[in-house]
């Protein structure tokens, strides 16, 4: 199945040229690593504004099925990416942050630290990773083999009910 995917690096200094970006490109190769597409990858600072504009333009495209965010998930002051997420969702997806969160529980006590959210915006669905390339790809791992059946999903697809029986591959 084919998935179209946005990377939406939330950085305040890799924004501003003050550090690279080593999530986005890292979560660019392993999405390719499952033969999905990246079409669009961005990076904006730390700004409420900034992130909902950016998630709202690529979900309101139609274009894209599933937007992943790396930072702005901890507990800073200028981390804020979960509470532009919500703002801009028109349902919620928890168990995807659920998983994750009790995933990464089994590598690191931090997971628990995690205030990442997901959420579904007209017919893309948008995940909050953590801002470390570490952490960011360790989190997508744990989703990734249900992706696919949740676009199905969100497409209305009517072959989506043949995979609800299916258990997930190792």
């Amino acid at each position: 199945m084919s998935i179209k995917f946005a990377i939406l690096t939330v950085s305040d200094r890799s924004s501003s040229g003050l550090r690279d970006d080593l999530s986005g490109p890292a979560l660019q190769g392993a999405v390719g690593d499952y033969g999905w597409e990246v079409a669009r990858a961005d990076i904006v600072p730390d700004e409420i504004s900034a992130i909902k504009e950016r998630l709202c333009q690529w979900s309101d495209s139609g274009k894209i099925n599933v937007i992943l965010t790396t930072g702005g998930t901890g507990f800073t002051p200028r981390d804020v990416t979960p509470e532009a997420t919500k703002e801009i969702l028109d349902r919620n997806a928890p168990g995807l942050a659920e998983a994750m969160r009790a995933g990464s529980l089994t590598i690191t006590p931090h997971a628990m630290l995690s205030r990442a959210v997901a959420g579904i915006r007209k017919q893309t669905l948008i995940i909050n990773l953590p801002g470390s390339p570490k952490g960011a790809l360790e989190n997508f791992r744990i989703i990734a083999p249900v992706l696919p059946h949740a676009v199905q999903l969100l497409e209305n697809d009517s072959g989506a009910e043949e995979n609800h029986q299916r258990p997930l591959a190792a």
